[in-house]
C-alpha cells in the first residue's frame, strides 16, 4: 500500500464506510431533521443541495481530517501566492490573477503579474469598444458582423461554452462561429456563408505551435486571401492573435498591436479568464465578460478565506474522493437543466480529466488508488430518454449534479415549472426508487391482469438510494456563470491535492500528437517501413490505397 492509502485517516474512512454503505439515504433524513439545512449551503444567487448523498457530519468531518492530513489549506496558499504547484512544467498556476478584480498583488518569481493582467483587460475592452462602435473595419471600409474562433482544447471549449450559455446577452450584430477540429468538414461549414470583407479571425494559440489550430488558421487566410483580399497587408484588418509567440505572428501577417498576449502559468483548461476570452468579450459586451470575472472572484476568495467545514469547493472535492476512492463509483454524470448549458458536461470533461487523469504522485510513485472519474451527460429533460435507465435501475451507481435555474432567460412559465419539477422529481427518484411492495399496489390498482402483475414486478422495481446534488442557481447571468465555473475548477484543485498529483499538466496529450508526426510524415512520404506497429502499417497502406487525391 501506498503512502495515502495506509494512513490513518484514509483507514478511518474505509471503517466508516462499511457502515454508511449499508444505511440507505433516505434513512438520514428519517433519523436526521435538519439534514437539509446542515447540508445545503448559500453563496450569491447559488444554492447548493448535498442532502441526498450518501455521507453523515462524520462523513464531513473524517473527509476534511484527511484533507488536512494532506495539507490541503497549506496547497490552497501556495496555488494563491504565486508557488510553482505545476511542478513538471516549473510553472506557477494564477488563473485566479486573471480575475482578481481587488488587484491585490499576485507574484511569479517576485514580480507582481496584475499589471500586465490589467494592461490585456484594456486592450481587449478597447478593442471590443472599436469593433462595437464601427471603428475597426475590414479591407473595404465594412463593419465587422462575423467572428470565427480557431482553437482547440480549452481555448476552445471555455469560450464555446461561454458564448452559447451567454447567448442571451449577445450583441445583436455580431455572429459567432467555432473551429477547433482538424477535420475539414469543421472550418468548411463555418466559412460558409461568410463574407470575407465582414469577417474577423481569431487564432488562439499560446505557442503558435499548435498543429490542428495552424493548420485551420492557415486555411482561413487562404480562404480570405482568395474569396476577399489577395493584400498580405490586409491581413492585420482581418486576423487576431492570441498567442505568446510575436514572431511566429508576425510572419502569419498579424502585427503585435493584433496580438493579445497570456502567459505560461495560464494552462489552456483555465484560459477563458484570459484573452482567449476575447470572443466572449465581442459577443457579450465587455462590461459582461468583466461580470464573469467578477462571478469566478467571488468563488476564489471564498475557496481562499473559507475553513474547509464551510468551503464549497472543498466539499465538492471531498464528496468526489469519497464516491470515487471509498465507494469505488467510477463515473459521474453532470445533468443541466438549463439549454443554455448543454456545452457545460463536455467542458466539465476537459476541465477534470485532463486535469486529473493521472497515475504519477508528487514522488514519482504510480498511485494505487483510482484518481478522476469519468465525466459525462447531457441536458435535461433530453437525458432522461437518454441514459437515466441506467442510472435508474443499472447495475452501476453514477452521482449525478443537477444544475437548475431558478429563473429563465425566456418567459414560458409553464416550460419552466415542468422542466424544474422534472429535475426535483429525478433527484427523488434516484434517491427513493420503488419497492416491491408499493409495484404491487400500483398493479393491483390497474386493470393488469394476476398472472401478468407478478410477471411485472421485478421489471417495476428500482433500487434508489442513488445519491446526488442539486445546484439551483437563480438566473444565468454572466456573474453567476463564473460563479460555476470557478466553484468546479477548484473542486478539480482540491481532488487533484488530496490525491498527491498535479492538476496542471497534461503530458498525456503530448503523446498522440507526437506520434500523429510520424504517422503524417510516413502518409506524406509513402515510406510504410518507418512504422513498427504492423497494424499502424495495415492502416496507413489502406488509407494510402485508397484516398481520392
Amino acid at each position: 500500500m501506498g503512502r495515502l492509502t495506509s494512513s490513518l485517516a484514509w483507514k478511518n474512512l474505509k471503517e466508516h464506510q462499511n457502515v454508511v454503505a449499508r444505511i440507505p439515504i433516505q434513512k438520514f433524513f428519517e433519523t436526521q431533521p435538519e439534514r437539509v439545512k446542515q447540508f445545503s449551503f448559500e453563496i450569491g444567487d447559488i444554492l447548493l443541495d448535498f442532502s441526498k448523498n450518501k455521507l453523515t457530519q462524520q462523513t464531513l468531518n473524517l473527509l476534511i481530517k484527511l484533507a488536512e492530513q494532506e495539507k490541503l489549506p497549506k496547497k490552497i496558499d501556495e496555488m494563491f501566492s504565486g508557488e510553482k504547484i505545476n511542478f513538471t512544467e516549473k510553472r506557477s498556476v494564477l488563473h485566479i490573477a486573471l480575475r482578481n478584480l481587488s488587484n491585490e498583488p499576485l507574484k511569479v518569481d517576485g514580480w507582481d503579474v496584475m499589471p500586465r493582467v490589467n494592461a490585456v483587460l484594456l486592450k481587449m475592452r478597447n478593442f471590443t469598444q472599436k469593433l462595437h462602435n464601427g471603428f475597426w473595419r475590414g479591407f473595404s471600409g465594412e463593419s465587422i458582423t462575423d467572428i470565427v474562433h480557431i482553437g482547440i482544447g480549452g481555448s476552445d471549449l471555455g469560450p464555446r461554452l461561454v458564448c452559447e450559455a451567454l447567448a442571451p446577452y449577445s450583441h445583436p450584430e455580431i455572429r459567432i462561429h467555432f473551429v477547433s477540429n482538424v477535420d475539414g468538414t469543421d472550418i468548411q461549414n463555418a466559412l460558409r456563408n461568410l463574407n470575407p470583407s465582414r469577417t474577423l479571425f481569431i487564432v488562439a494559440s499560446k505557442s503558435w505551435t499548435t498543429q490542428e489550430t495552424l493548420l485551420n488558421a492557415n486555411t482561413a487566410k487562404r480562404w480570405f486571401q482568395k474569396n476577399g483580399s489577395p493584400d498580405e497587408r490586409d491581413i492585420a484588418k482581418h486576423f487576431v492573435a492570441l498567442s505568446t509567440n510575436e514572431e511566429a505572428c508576425a510572419s502569419f501577417g498579424i502585427p503585435s498591436e493584433n496580438m493579445f498576449h497570456f502567459w505560461n502559468w495560464v494552462g489552456g483548461r483555465f484560459s477563458l479568464w484570459s484573452a482567449i476570452g476575447l470572443v466572449i468579450s465581442l459577443y457579450i459586451g465587455f462590461d459582461n465578460f468583466y461580470e464573469l470575472l467578477a462571478g469566478a472572484n467571488i468563488i476564489d476568495k471564498h475557496f481562499k478565506n473559507t475553513n474547509l467545514e464551510q468551503n464549497i469547493p472543498v466539499l465538492m472535492g471531498l464528496l468526489g474522493i469519497w464516491y470515487n476512492n471509498f465507494f469505488g463509483y467510477r463515473t459521474q454524470a453532470i445533468v443541466p437543466y438549463d439549454t443554455l448549458l448543454q456545452k457545460f458536461p463536455a467542458y466539465l470533461q476537459q476541465l477534470i480529466m485532463e486535469s486529473n487523469g493521472k497515475r504519477i504522485n508528487y514522488d514519482g510513485d504510480t498511485v494505487d488508488y483510482s484518481t478522476s472519474p469519468i465525466i459525462w451527460g447531457q441536458a435535461g429533460t433530453d437525458a432522461q430518454h437518454s441514459f437515466f435507465q441506467l442510472l435508474h435501475q443499472g447495475t452501476q451507481i453514477v452521482p449525478v449534479d443537477f444544475l437548475v435555474p431558478v429563473e429563465p432567460h425566456h418567459p414560458l412559465a409553464n416550460h419552466h415549472d415542468v422542466l424544474v419539477a422534472n429535475a426535483i422529481a429525478q433527484s427523488e427518484a434516484l434517491m427513493e426508487g420503488r419497492t416491491k411492495k408499493q409495484v404491487e399496489q400500483e398493479l393491483e390498482e390497474s386493470n393488469i391482469g394476476p398472472y401478468d402483475q407478478r410477471e411485472l414486478i421485478p421489471h417495476r422495481v428500482f433500487p434508489g438510494d442513488r445519491p446526488s446534488t442539486t445546484i439551483f442557481y437563480r438566473k444565468l447571468t454572466p456573474r453567476t456563470l463564473g460563479m460555476l465555473l470557478a466553484l468546479y475548477e477548484h473542486r478539480v484543485f482540491v481532488e487533484g491535492a488530496v490525491w498527491g498529483i498535479n492538476s496542471f499538466d497534461q503530458w498525456g496529450v503530448e503523446l498522440g500528437k507526437k506520434i500523429a508526426n510520424k504517422v503524417l510524415s510516413t502518409i506524406e512520404s509513402g515510406h510504410i517501413q518507418s512504422i513498427a506497429n504492423p497494424s499502424s502499417r495495415f492502416l496507413i497502406e489502406y488509407y494510402l490505397q485508397h484516398k481520392r487525391w
